[in-house]
């Protein structure tokens, strides 16, 4: 009988809210008409704006004699031809628009040389990436002469509070278009739940499984909440744990793509935090721990042109609660370049209200990135100045400067040198621009001493030449 009545009061809770979307209401089942409701109309009317999405890009791998030998392997690994390679991917997507603007998963489509997506009519397109950001895991595509499409509106993702229904529509496993149902589990996930640690998320338990990414996660009325992009799992499969990123951003994206931008750009904070901790919240004489405690400011850093000094603590950005610098990235780029965000500063025991500007990362001083020719050594590296542009695309300390390596080339990658590290000094020459790295190159006799930084690490390269 408890289960009974368990599956009444579910069947009513769905009644209400179907019946009436904008005000919710739970209420026990007053008929067998509304016992029998069920997902099926909500299913119908927004499965239509789902793809399946087969992605494949050509890849180039060197084939080594030594492939398989448990003691030459590693020492030949590079040895031999490269023998091209197709790789293909499975996942999903949802249509956002009926001019066939579609969104996904970057980790399905960002790097395709060949994109087809597939909806459940049978009908196929061809689409081409618009705008693809690794770090928030997002693509905007365009189905290639698509009109009158299907498609999805988003709902505010703020306004989503935990333990609504919602239902995950993708291609789980190939296997076909599938829906499942659940709730949502938790809100602001953010750090390393996904492949980056920038990454902010909705939690859902509605069962997620490989081919899902890029899928849909809706709510009781069909609006899009999220695009479904990872799960917690030992096993590989669905365990309830699985992440969604908002629609907020999913909506800057569109924007951005259809601005023409081929890169997503992020608002730059200049400023390195850290969450406040209970014993540092005492310290403040904070009522509770909560916001961002800043460390650190770049001089040209918005945050330091509206006052904040180290010391501080970034309890919100408009309006909404930051408590991780990756929710605080997230609230920035909702906002979007160009946009004033308010931003709330406690210092001293009070609350100040701030206008922050939302600014890309400046390019000064000028890159001035330079290609090592190929007739010295390490011929065919990239490096360039420092700028907090850079900087920033770079994943670098704020307080990194000098000359950093922007692609080592094939010679720098096999002596060990690496995207991101720092020169400081080539045969005992300081390095403060590019051009000081070319002639200490052009110098060098004999023997080769690079001095670098690594993640805050000094390392010495020597080499015979």
């Amino acid at each position: 009988m408890i289960a009974r009545f368990r599956h009444f009061w579910i069947s009513g809770l769905l009644a209400a809210v179907l019946a009436a979307p904008a005000v919710a209401e739970t209420r026990v089942p007053e008929s067998r008409a509304e016992i029998a409701l069920s997902f099926a109309p909500l299913v119908r009317e927004a499965t239509p704006a789902v793809v399946n999405i087969y992605a494949s890009r050509v890849v180039s791998t060197p084939q080594s004699p030594f492939a398989g030998n448990p003691f030459f392997e590693d020492f030949f690994r590079d040895f031999g031809a490269a023998r091209p390679r197709v790789e293909n991917s499975l996942g999903s997507g949802v249509i956002l628009s009926p001019d066939g603007i579609l969104v996904s998963n970057y980790h399905v489509v960002g790097q395709a040389t060949e994109i087809r997506a597939v909806l459940n009519d049978r009908r196929e397109f061809a689409a081409r990436v618009l705008l693809a950001d690794r770090d928030s895991d997002l693509a905007i595509l365009q189905l290639e002469g698509a009109s009158d499409m299907p498609f999805l509106d988003l709902r505010d993702s703020d306004k989503v509070e935990v333990g609504e229904l919602v239902l995950a529509i993708g291609n789980p496993f190939g296997v076909g278009q599938t829906v499942t149902s659940g709730i949502i589990s938790g809100l602001a996930r953010s750090g390393g739940v996904g492949s980056q640690g920038r990454s902010y998320f909705i939690q859902t338990d509605a069962p997620i499984n490989p081919g899902n990414s890029g899928g849909a996660l809706i709510d009781m009325t069909g609006r899009l909440i999220g695009v479904n992009t990872a799960i917690l799992s030992r096993s590989g499969g669905s365990q309830g744990i699985g992440f969604a990123i908002p629609a907020n951003l999913v909506a800057q994206f569109v924007k951005q793509a259809r601005n023409g931008n081929d890169r997503f750009e992020r608002p730059w904070a200049g400023m390195s935090g850290q969450p406040v901790e209970a014993d540092v919240a005492e310290a403040l004489g904070m009522a509770i721990p909560e916001g961002i405690l800043v460390t650190d400011l770049h001089p040209s850093s918005p945050f330091t042109r509206v006052g904040v000094e180290p010391g501080d603590v970034i309890l919100s950005v408009d309006g909404q609660p930051v408590n991780t610098p990756a929710e605080m990235i997230f609230r920035m780029s909702v906002a979007g370049i160009g946009a004033e965000a308010r931003v709330e500063r406690f210092r001293a025991g009070q609350i100040h209200d701030l206008v922050l500007q939302m600014v890309p990362p400046p390019e000064d001083p000028p890159r001035e990135t330079t290609a090592i020719p190929l007739d010295l050594p390490f011929g065919g590296m990239v490096i360039a100045n420092t700028n907090p542009a850079l900087l920033s695309e770079l994943g670098l300390d704020l307080r990194s400067g000098g000359v950093v390596v922007v692609d080592p080339g094939s010679a720098g990658g096999r002596a060990g040198l690496a995207r991101g590290d720092l020169l400081q000094r080539v045969n005992g020459k300081r390095i403060e621009r590019p051009d000081d790295v070319e002639l200490a190159l052009r110098l060098s006799r004999g023997s080769l001493i690079i001095e670098a930084e690594r993640a805050g690490r000094r390392l010495i390269f020597r080499f015979s030449i």
